[in-house]
């Protein structure tokens, strides 16, 4: 069955994203909707699709089963609630929403609604952190004791004002937009903390946004991490996810292309590790791509969407339900930062849904 697919924002990550589904041969893309003209212009004149600049008259008119949404931060719960209102699976770039109650008022209608629902928090599906993850879980390196989670980048090297991620009024900072690759990284290892202290935002080059993100997570068995990000860091070519675990028995340091692996002992495990510092790349153990830009884990995401679009039963990795979650540390970093107190808002187990129950999927497996 082919399913038809439509797009509401068309920038860098909604190119992204048509470039791997266009070559999907479960999917059609029949439909883009963006508010630039100049991009309507080159869509009408390259592509065999129909064009808009109003998603909900593409949403209306068009025989739609899922919806890709690449739009500014603070348009995302408008379009996910009109799409639902159309009972259409969603696939939506990070964040799921800019406040909690926002968050919650999405996960509470999603509920109970059979459609698959997944947020681009695209470090879940990098082969390298599953792996890292795995390791952890199995206890390898004994009993965690504190982690580091940082990501680096140049994308701000001047203010950004006039542009949608220099501006705090449309979801822009980087808090929202880079660091929450990283907190969201901590979320899927370790889950929800219980505690959030000692924030800071500062400014390195914006004058209305943070560039800056210092964060100290505190867990309820004991341990504790931290989370750094900069995305006005001119050293780093490409945006960098770095997570470091310390165990009681070594420790794991992961990027998006490799992780080492310190023993203090050697005992026997299934991969083939030595005391001391053990490495293994990412074409080591990852299997290709149909399709690869700009990472495996771009094209597995949305690959994996599409399975969960087919097959109802399959675990859901990233839903919305999970990218709440990590909307609800990032308010309460922003919070901490300000010195405000928490809105007292409490987690509803009850809003997850069947597709949030923990299995691997296929390239899981080691």
């Amino acid at each position: 069955m082919t399913l038809k697919a439509g797009f509401i924002g068309f920038g860098r990550m909604g190119i992204t994203h048509f470039s791997i589904l266009n070559t999907h041969p479960s999917v059609e893309i029949t439909c883009i909707c963006d508010q630039s003209r100049t991009m309507l212009k080159i869509l009408k004149k390259y592509l065999d699709v129909r064009v808009y600049s109003d998603y909900k008259e593409m949403i209306e008119k068009e025989p739609l089963d899922f919806v890709v949404i690449s739009t500014p931060s603070n348009s995302h719960a408008e379009i996910i609630h009109y799409a639902l209102d159309h009972n259409l699976h969603i696939f939506t770039e990070k964040p799921l929403a800019l406040t909690e109650p926002e968050g919650r008022e999405i996960v509470e209608k999603v509920k109970g609604k059979d459609l698959v629902n997944q947020v681009g928090y695209v470090n879940r599906f990098n082969e390298v952190f599953v792996e890292a993850r795995n390791l952890v879980k199995s206890g390898i390196i004994g009993e965690v004791r504190s982690f580091c989670s940082e990501m680096y980048g140049a994308t701000i090297l001047k203010d950004a004002k006039g542009n949608w991620r220099g501006e705090k009024g449309s979801g822009g900072g980087c808090l929202y937009e880079f660091a929450s690759h990283c907190i969201d990284l901590v979320l899927y290892f370790f889950g929800k903390p219980a505690q959030v202290k000692g924030s800071v935002l500062q400014s390195v080059y914006s004058s209305q946004v943070e560039d800056l993100v210092f964060s100290t997570f505190i867990y309820e068995n004991g341990f504790s991490g931290t989370v750094i990000s900069n995305w006005s860091d001119e050293s780093y070519r490409k945006p960098t996810n770095i997570l470091t675990v310390f165990g009681t028995k070594g420790k794991i340091i992961a990027d998006k292309h490799a992780y080492k692996i310190y023993l203090k002992e050697s005992s026997p495990n299934d991969y083939g590790f030595h005391q001391g510092w053990n490495t293994r790349y990412i074409t080591d153990f990852a299997k290709p791509v149909r399709f690869y830009v700009r990472g495996n884990e771009f094209t597995r995401q949305l690959d994996y969407f599409v399975e969960c679009v087919q097959n109802r039963q399959q675990a859901n990795v990233c839903s919305f339900y999970d990218a709440y979650l990590t909307d609800i540390v990032i308010e309460e970093i922003r919070r901490d930062a300000s010195g405000t107190q928490p809105s007292g808002s409490s987690i509803d187990d009850g809003l997850k849904t069947d597709m949030n129950r923990e299995q691997k999927p296929s390239f899981w497996k080691r």
